[in-house]
């Protein structure tokens, strides 16, 4: 029932600026600081529903029932039947979404892999050294000092240390599988562009908002340090990169 809470706590955010008076979004102006509230409660909430490719009929008719429940109107349609088809109708626009994602993400990793020094791995992990590293090499259980800068395979920066201009640490078996592989081929001192198909990163559910179903990722990894569990190290942000 997660994904459909979130259609609805989403669509009713969106709403907020298009149930007044069947008026189209666009032309309503926001101006008191409520009216910036609530737009950025809707903006927030409202990238939920992006994946979805809802027509302009469908947000119209988005509006119009929760307009309706919230003048305590009658229904248009029988509750019982259709609340039961909002998970289905929210899964079936997301798997759709996830295919497109990941065909989108074959083409990129086969032109990356066609790139000079790209090497893939047997998962399909594809990988090109930056700078080779001298130091000692993590293995799968290690903690890690990185610097990483992430983006889709569009160009758009979803997470960044070092945008943050800090770097984190954290275990290397608690990260996703792309990571916990891709590390173990690097020495410390080495900088790696890393491309991560799905099924090795967030997979069909994806982390939203930022990071779509489906997605391939793409990340630049510099490594620092490594030390055996049990060392002391820095915690690693919620915005690390994690196992699903």
């Amino acid at each position: 029932m997660k994904a459909a809470k979130w259609l609805i706590i989403g669509a009713a955010s969106l709403a907020l600026v298009g149930c007044n008076s069947g008026s189209d979004p666009k032309s309503i102006k926001v101006e008191s600081d409520a009216d910036k509230t609530f737009y950025a409660m809707g903006f927030m909430l409202g990238s939920n529903l992006q994946r979805l490719n809802l027509t302009d009929k469908e947000m119209s008719a988005l509006y119009k029932g929760l307009s309706a429940s919230a003048k305590n109107e009658k229904s248009e349609v029988d509750m019982a039947v259709y609340q039961q088809k909002i998970q289905g109708l929210f899964k079936e626009r997301m798997d759709k979404a996830a295919l497109q994602e990941k065909e989108g993400g074959k083409a990129f990793l086969e032109k990356f892999g066609k790139e000079e020094g790209v090497k893939t791995t047997a998962s399909g992990l594809a990988y090109k050294a930056i700078k080779e590293g001298t130091g000692a090499t993590p293995g799968p259980e290690d903690v890690v000092e990185v610097h990483y800068h992430g983006t889709l395979q569009d160009g758009t920066v979803f997470d960044s240390s070092v945008e943050r201009g800090q770097t984190i640490s954290f275990p290397l078996n608690r990260v996703i599988k792309g990571w916990t592989e891709g590390l173990q081929l690097m020495k410390v001192g080495g900088k790696t562009k890393f491309v991560i198909p799905a099924d090795l990163a967030y997979g069909d559910a994806g982390a939203p908002p930022k990071i779509p179903g489906g997605a391939t990722l793409v990340f630049e990894v510099e490594l620092f340090k490594v030390s055996k569990p049990g060392e002391e190290a820095k915690a690693a942000p919620a915005a690390a990169p994690k196992k699903k």
